[in-house]
C-alpha cells in the first residue's frame, strides 16, 4: 500500500506530506484546487512521463517521494529481477524533476533509470481516470481482462511454451525449404573451395619456408664465392698460409715465455682458443659450400610451388593462414549443410507432434475461458444492477480460429445499453456523455469483479463520478468501499455520496499567500468532514440544516 506521499514544489503545491489509510482514501476540494496536480505527482513517482512545466515557478526542482509498505510477492519478484532489495517489506521511491528538464529517480536511495521506476510502479498502483476506458474501446485488450479474471496464467504459460517451440521448428523448416536452391549452389561452391585448397596439400608456414629456400638458391653463386674466399683466408692454400696456421704459429711463438712473464699466459690462451675457433669456422664453411650444390630440378620445383602458393593466397588470403582458415570454415559449413537435409524429415515429424499438442492445449484454454466468461458476465451483471444499470447487458463474444500466441480464441465484449437492443461491439458504439458514464461504471464493475484476483495493491480512481448523481453515486461509493476491503483505494471525487464513504478524507485547498497561489492537502477529522460534506452538497453558504444532513450522511455511511 501507499503509506505516505511527500510533494515539494510541484506546480502550486509548495510542500505537502500526505498519510494514507490502507482502505478508502478520498480527496475532495473545489474545482481548480489542485486535485489533478496530486494525480500528476503520483504518476511522476510511478515513472510516467512529466515535463519541466510541472516545477513550481521560481524553484530549481520539484521532489516527489512515496513510501510503500507491506509490498507483495509480485513486487518483490520485480525488485529481485532488478537487483534491488526491500528491507522490512518497505519501498521508498523518489523522483526529482528539474526546471531545466532533467530528472532523477531513486529506489531505496539508489539512483535508477526512470524506466526502472516505471517497471516497479506498474506492480504497485493502477490508476483509472475519468477517460481511462480505452481498454474497453480496444477489443484486443478484452482477452487480457478475461484471462486475468479466469486466472488462466498456468494454462497460458503452458500453452506459450509449446506454441513457441512449434514456432521455432516451423521457422527452421521454412528456412531450410526457402534456402534449398541457395543451399545446393552454396554446397557446390564450398566443395570446389575445399577440393582446390586440399589439392595443394598446404602446411602451415610453407610459404615462408619456400621463400627462404628460393632466396638461397637464387644467390647460390655469390654465396659460394664469399664462403670460398672466407675459407681460403682461414685455411690458406699450397702457396699461402691461412689465418688458422698463422694464429697457431703466433701461439707457439709465445708459449715458451708464459712461465717467465705471467702477462703472456692469457695472451697464449686466447691465441690458442682463436686458432681452434677459426679452424671450426673453416670446417663449417666447407660444409655450407658442399650444401650449396643446387639441384636444377629442386630449383624449378621451388619456383613452381611459390607460384601456386601466391595464386591461392591471392584468392583466399592475403596470408597462408587465411587460406587454411578458409579451408576449415568451408569444410565445417559443408558438413552442416549436408546434415540439414537429413534433419528435415525429423523436423516435420516433430512439427506434427507439436501441432497436435498445441491444438489440444488451445482447446483446453478455450474451454476454460468459456466457463470463466459465463461467470464473469454473471458477476459483472450483478455489479451493474447494484450500480443502477440493470438494463445494461454485457456479452463476452468468444470466437475460435487459427492458432496464435493467445490460443485459438478472439475475445470481444459486447454491450446493449438499453432494453431490447442487440449487444454491439463497444468500439463501434457512438461516443456520447451517457456512454462515457456507462463505460466508467462498467470499468468500476470490472475492477470490483477482478479485485480479489488482482495482485496490484493500490487502485486510484480519478473523478469517475462525472455525470453521475443521486442514488447511482451512492452505490458507486459503496462499491469503492467494498473494493477497499481487498485493496487500498484512492479516489478523487466531487460527490458527497462518495466522500462520506472515506476511511481517510483529505481536503485539497487553494489559498493566496502574499502574491502566490498555494495548494495544501490536509486530513479532516469528523467535524471538519461534516463541513466539507455540507459544502459539497450546498455550496459556500452552509446552514445548520446542511450540517445536520452531512452528519446524517456520515452516520449512514459508517453503518454500511
Amino acid at each position: 500500500m501507499l503509506s505516505e506521499l511527500y510533494i515539494e514544489n510541484l506546480a502550486v503545491i509548495e510542500k505537502a506530506t500526505i498519510d494514507f489509510s490502507d482502505k478508502l482514501n478520498v480527496f475532495t476540494g473545489e474545482t481548480g484546487a489542485g486535485k489533478s496536480i496530486l494525480i500528476n505527482g503520483i504518476n511522476a513517482i510511478l515513472g510516467q512521463r512529466v515535463t519541466k512545466d510541472i516545477v513550481r515557478t521560481g524553484t530549481d526542482k520539484a521532489v516527489i517521494s512515496a513510501l510503500f509498505t507491506d509490498i507483495g510477492d509480485n513486487v518483490l519478484q520485480v525488485l529481485d529481477e532488478l537487483g534491488i532489495s526491500a528491507e522490512d517489506g518497505q519501498l521508498f521511491l523518489t523522483r526529482e524533476i528539474r526546471s531545466d528538464g532533467g530528472s532523477v529517480a531513486r529506489v531505496n536511495s539508489r539512483a535508477v533509470n526512470v524506466s526502472v521506476l516505471k517497471a516497479i510502479g506498474e506492480t504497485l498502483v493502477t490508476i483509472h481516470g475519468q477517460h481511462d476506458n480505452q481498454i474497453l474501446m480496444a477489443p484486443e485488450r478484452h482477452i487480457e481482462i478475461l484471462d486475468s479474471y479466469a486466472e488462466s496464467e498456468a494454462l497460458i504459460e503452458d500453452y506459450h511454451s509449446s506454441f513457441r517451440e512449434l514456432q521455432s521448428i516451423a521457422k527452421k523448416i521454412n528456412k531450410i525449404k526457402t534456402e534449398q536452391s541457395k543451399k545446393e549452389f552454396r554446397m557446390a561452391e564450398l566443395a570446389d573451395i575445399v577440393e582446390e585448397i586440399n589439392a595443394l596439400n598446404i602446411h602451415e608456414g610453407e610459404d615462408k619456408e619456400i621463400e627462404a629456400e628460393l632466396n638461397i638458391s637464387k644467390n647460390a653463386v655469390a654465396i659460394s664465392e664469399a664462403l670460398y674466399m672466407a675459407k681460403q683466408l682461414l685455411s690458406g692454400d699450397d702457396d699461402t698460409d691461412g689465418a688458422v696456421e698463422m694464429t697457431q704459429r703466433a701461439s707457439k711463438s709465445v708459449e715458451g715465455y708464459t712461465d717467465i712473464m705471467t702477462e703472456i699466459s692469457p695472451i697464449y690462451d686466447r691465441l690458442s682458443s682463436a686458432a681452434i675457433e677459426m679452424e671450426d669456422i673453416s670446417e663449417e664453411i666447407g660444409s655450407l659450400l658442399d650444401s650449396l650444390d643446387i639441384d636444377p630440378k629442386r630449383y624449378d620445383y621451388l619456383n613452381q610451388r611459390s607460384d601456386e602458393l601466391r595464386r591461392i593466397m591471392k584468392k583466399y588470403g592475403p596470408e597462408l593462414d587465411d587460406v587454411l582458415t578458409t579451408l576449415e570454415n568451408s569444410q565445417n559449413e559443408l558438413d552442416e549443410l549436408s546434415g540439414a537435409e537429413q534433419s528435415l524429415d525429423e523436423l516435420n515429424k516433430e512439427k506434427e507432434r507439436l501441432l497436435a499438442e498445441v491444438s489440444k492445449k488451445a482447446k483446453a484454454l478455450s474451454d476454460h475461458r468459456k466457463k470463466a466468461g459465463e461467470r464473469f458476465v454473471s458477476q459483472v451483471t450483478e455489479e451493474l444492477e447494484f450500480l443502477n444499470m440493470p438494463k445494461v447487458k454485457l456479452v463476452v463474444q468468444q470466437k475460435t480460429g487459427k492458432l496464435t500466441i493467445n490460443g485459438m480464441d478472439s475475445i470481444e465484449f459486447l454491450i446493449s445499453a438499453n432494453l431490447g437492443e442487440e449487444p454491439k461491439p463497444i468500439a463501434k458504439i457512438k461516443k456520447c456523455l451517457t456512454l462515457v458514464c456507462i463505460f466508467d461504471t462498467i470499468m468500476l464493475a470490472l475492477k470490483n469483479v477482478i479485485a480479489e484476483k488482482d495482485s496490484i495493491g493500490t487502485l486510484i480512481f480519478d473523478e469517475i463520478d462525472t455525470g453521475v448523481s443521486g442514488r447511482a453515486a451512492q452505490k458507486i461509493g459503496i462499491k469503492l468501499k467494498q473494493i477497499s476491503r481487498l485493496r487500498q483505494v484512492l479516489c478523487v471525487t466531487h460527490l458527497a455520496q462518495m466522500a462520506v464513504m472515506a476511511d481517510n478524507h483529505l481536503l485539497i485547498e487553494k489559498n493566496i499567500q502574499g502574491d502566490r497561489t498555494v495548494t495544501t492537502v490536509r486530513t479532516l477529522d469528523h467535524e471538519q468532514r461534516k463541513y466539507e460534506i455540507a459544502r459539497i452538497m450546498g455550496g459556500e453558504n452552509i446552514t445548520e440544516l446542511m450540517l445536520e444532513n452531512a452528519e446524517q450522511y456520515l452516520k449512514d455511511a459508517d453503518n454500511m
